[in-house]
């Protein structure tokens, strides 16, 4: 675009009021300004735009062909201001999460059913993947926020923590009293018989119970792996074996007893999970209101029953 904005502005004022003088009142400008402007933009199409008379002005052919395209770009832009006044007294926008299947279900969805009823104009949505796959979502800005355990790596990270998970390994008692009768003990080495039931090797939770099994020298022979913990969880239930699970999402089947805590002599340490955007990155409004939301006491959604 050879012109400014500005000049369209005044050759649409005045092609609207068909009038200087009335052009120059509306745009709080003189009116040889606005004559100069109008015959620099002439210069630079080449073409007439205005006939001129004593009765005011009247667009020549030519000013009719751009006077219907400036007044559409006008209309847009426009319909563009109204469009952001009514998001910003709605509160209308966008918000990209990302969040593992598990923290999904157990942590994000009590959080999410309270923001909504705050804020019911702003579009949600939402990438289950693993947390290291959210942290790489979060880098490429494919999502806006993440909810995961804390990494060992947050300096280019805002992390706001919630609360914490205890990972313990359970299984059906029923299980248990068949792997002694099995193994023929009840010693440390009962564990070298068991189905160990983990989540998969792209799961941060895997990688840290891999960590503490190598650390604490327990020997997994047969190992099931799986994609969710709620699979987990409803495989340990049927006796299929010792699964690795999140004490607070299993408190239900521990109060039950279908499933009962396996002690391993050494506690695997609990994990922070929280909130976290990049640093680096601007925040937009359904952002910011998120963030305020979820730093706000009163949105203290995730608790642990005791």
């Amino acid at each position: 675009m050879d012109q400014s904005l500005s000049s369209y502005k005044t050759f649409y004022t005045v092609a609207s009021t068909g009038n200087i003088s009335k052009a120059a009142k509306e745009l709080y400008i003189s009116q040889p300004a606005i004559s100069k402007s109008i015959r620099k933009l002439e210069d630079s199409l080449g073409v007439v735009l205005f006939n001129r008379s004593s009765r005011g002005v009247t667009l020549t052919e030519e000013g009719q062909l751009l006077y219907q395209h400036v007044r559409s770009a006008f209309d847009t832009l426009s319909d563009a201001e109204d469009q952001l006044k009514l998001a910003g007294t709605l509160g209308i926008g966008q918000l990209r999460i990302g969040v593992s299947t598990t923290l999904c279900k157990y942590v994000l969805l009590p959080y999410l059913q309270q923001f909504i009823l705050l804020y019911p104009h702003i579009k949600i949505s939402i990438t289950c993947q693993s947390t290291n796959q959210t942290l790489r979502l979060l880098e490429e800005n494919r999502i806006d926020v993440g909810l995961i355990g804390k990494p060992d790596n947050i300096k280019p990270l805002h992390f706001y923590p919630i609360g914490e998970i205890e990972d313990i390994f359970v299984a059906t008692a029923s299980y248990m009293d068949n792997l002694k009768l099995r193994s023929g003990n009840s010693g440390p080495n009962i564990l070298e018989a068991a189905t160990f039931m983990l989540l998969d090797k792209e799961n941060m939770t895997r990688q840290y119970i891999d960590d503490y099994l190598l650390e604490n020298k327990i020997q997994v022979h047969n190992l099931l792996e799986v994609t969710t913990l709620d699979l987990l969880i409803e495989f340990a239930k049927i006796g299929l074996g010792i699964a690795c699970v999140i004490r607070e999402f299993v408190h239900p089947e521990l109060e039950a007893k279908k499933l009962i805590q396996i002690p391993l002599g050494i506690p695997i340490h609990k994990r922070e999970i929280g909130f976290a955007y990049m640093k680096n990155r601007h925040c937009s409004q359904s952002m910011e209101h998120f963030i305020h939301y979820y730093q706000s006491p009163d949105s203290s959604c995730f608790s642990i029953s005791e």
